[in-house]
C-alpha cells in the first residue's frame, strides 16, 4: 500500500477507524466478530488504527488492547482525549488534569506503554487551546505519547496549537459531501507539515451506495438517524446524486466506496483516510482503493456532482455544530 507520513511515522494511506466496533452505529458486533475484523485488517496490511476514549466509553480502547496488544509493534496506534463519557453522557473537557488522567486510563486499556498519536478530540472552548496542547506536550515529555494531533479544529486554533508544540496530524470529517477542511485547514496542514486524516470519508456509508432507506435499514441508536442529511426529505434528494456517482465509479473501474476513498487520497499528498466498517467484505473492498487512479477529468466531474451546493442538509444539527471549532461555508 502507498505510504504517507504522519509525524515521525510512515503508514499506509488507508487506516481503520475503529469507532463503529463499539459505538455510535447501533448495537455493536459481538466481541468475536470485532476481534476477527481487527485481525483481518492487520493481516491485510493495515498499520494505522484509530480509536478514542469516547468510543464505547473506553470499550473500544479495551477491545484494541485485548486484540491488537500482542501485535503492538506492527502498527501505529492513534487515540483521543478531551471528549469522554461521564455518567453515561458525552462530555468535552480539555483541562490539563483531565487530559493527563484520560491518557493514563487509555494506556491501561490499550495495554501499551505509549500511544503513538494522541489527538485532542474536540477543543474545549472553556480552556485556552494553549493549555490543552501544553498538557499533551507534557505527555510527550513523559514518554506516554509520541506525537500530538487535533480533531475538528479551525485554522486559527491549529496555528495557535502548533506554536506550543508541533502538531503532527489533524483529523476531521472530509468527503465529497463534507468539504469544510478545504476552506483553510488542508492548506495549513500542508504548510506546517501535518498530515490530514479524513474520518467518515464514505460520508457515513452514503457513498457506498447500499443505504437506500435510513429509517428502515439503520438500527435504533444509530447516530445517523439524528443527522439532518439522513432525514427522509434530505436523504431522498441526496440519493438522486448517486446515479451519476455510480456511473463514474463504473467508468473508473472501481466500487463506489473505492471511488470515494480515492477521491480523498487524490486531493493532497498529505491526506490519509480511516474508513470504519464492521463488514469483512467492505474492509477488503476499502483497501482496494489504494490501487485506484483517478484522472483530472473524473475528479472534476465528481466535484461538480457532489459538493456543498448539491448536498441537502447540514452534517450535524445546530447544537452539535456549535460544539465544533471548524470553519463554516457561508449560508
Amino acid at each position: 500500500m502507498l505510504k504517507r507520513k504522519v509525524g515521525p511515522f510512515e503508514v499506509g494511506v488507508i487506516g481503520l477507524g475503529c469507532m463503529n466496533l463499539s459505538h455510535a452505529y447501533g448495537q455493536p458486533p459481538s466481541a468475536e466478530a470485532a476481534a476477527a475484523l481487527l485481525l483481518q485488517a492487520l493481516d491485510s496490511g493495515v498499520d494505522f488504527f484509530d480509536t478514542a476514549a469516547l468510543y464505547g466509553f473506553g470499550a473500544n480502547e479495551s477491545l484494541l488492547g485485548r486484540v491488537l496488544g500482542p501485535h503492538r509493534q506492527r502498527f501505529v496506534l492513534a487515540s483521543k482525549c478531551g471528549m469522554t463519557g461521564v455518567d453515561g453522557k458525552r462530555v468535552i473537557d480539555g483541562r490539563p488534569a483531565t487530559i493527563k488522567a484520560t491518557c493514563d486510563a487509555a494506556l491501561q486499556r490499550l495495554q501499551t506503554e505509549v500511544i503513538d498519536l494522541y489527538y485532542l478530540h474536540r477543543r474545549d472552548f472553556k480552556v485556552p487551546i494553549e493549555d490543552s496542547v501544553g498538557a499533551l506536550a507534557d505527555l510527550v515529555a513523559a514518554g506516554k505519547i509520541r506525537a500530538i494531533g487535533l480533531s475538528e479544529v479551525s485554522a486559527e486554533t491549529l496555528r495557535r496549537a502548533h506554536a506550543v508544540h508541533p502538531v503532527s496530524a489533524v483529523q476531521s470529517e472530509y468527503s465529497l459531501w463534507s468539504r469544510e477542511p478545504e476552506i483553510a485547514v488542508l492548506e495549513i496542514c500542508r504548510e506546517i507539515g501535518a498530515a490530514f486524516v479524513a474520518f467518515s470519508p464514505l460520508a457515513r456509508g452514503f457513498l457506498g451506495g447500499e443505504l437506500n432507506d435510513p429509517a428502515a435499514q439503520l438500527s435504533p441508536g444509530d447516530l445517523r438517524l439524528a443527522m439532518p442529511r439522513f432525514a427522509p426529505d434530505n436523504y431522498a434528494r441526496n440519493r438522486r446524486l448517486l446515479d451519476g456517482y455510480r456511473a463514474i465509479a463504473a467508468e473508473a473501474g472501481c466500487s463506489m466506496a473505492q471511488l470515494a476513498l480515492a477521491w480523498v487520497l487524490h486531493r493532497q499528498p498529505h491526506t490519509l483516510v480511516i474508513p470504519g466498517t464492521r463488514s469483512p467484505a467492505h474492509l477488503a473492498d476499502n483497501l482496494g482503493a489504494a490501487r485506484v487512479s483517478l484522472g483530472s477529468d473524473l475528479i472534476d466531474r465528481l466535484d461538480a456532482l457532489i459538493n456543498r451546493h448539491t448536498v441537502s442538509g447540514p452534517r450535524y444539527n445546530a447544537a452539535t455544530l456549535a460544539e465544533i471549532d471548524t470553519e463554516r461555508f457561508p449560508e
